[in-house]
């Protein structure tokens, strides 16, 4: 396994319809390192949003999806998503704010 620091760990957050929903719920969504585990990102969470604690991480493997040019197939890159999951008493994460 590759050395993998707190801050490789998140690459950005994923903003769409449902995961803006989920907000609510104090549940954000992140595409993180494809190398990272479930600890790793626990711990990126809390180091690089001061107040936050993590109750739960839930993972996500996606491989590339296949794409044609011309006669020529391939694929995209595999991705990771990561849905963590805040305590009650927790810190809202500001990045999401002014969405």
């Amino acid at each position: 396994m590759a050395n993998v620091q707190y801050y490789d760990v998140i690459l950005k957050p994923i903003v769409t319809e449902k995961s803006m929903a989920a907000m609510g719920e104090k549940k954000y969504t992140f595409l993180v390192h494809t190398e990272a585990n479930k600890t790793m990102i626990k711990e990126a969470v809390e180091k690089m949003f001061e107040g936050t604690k993590v109750k739960s991480v839930n993972t996500m493997n996606l491989d590339g999806k296949t794409k044609r040019r011309g006669m020529t197939f391939g694929k995209t890159a595999k991705t990771k998503k990561a849905i963590v999951t805040l305590t009650e008493d927790s810190k809202d994460i500001e990045i999401f704010e002014g969405l």
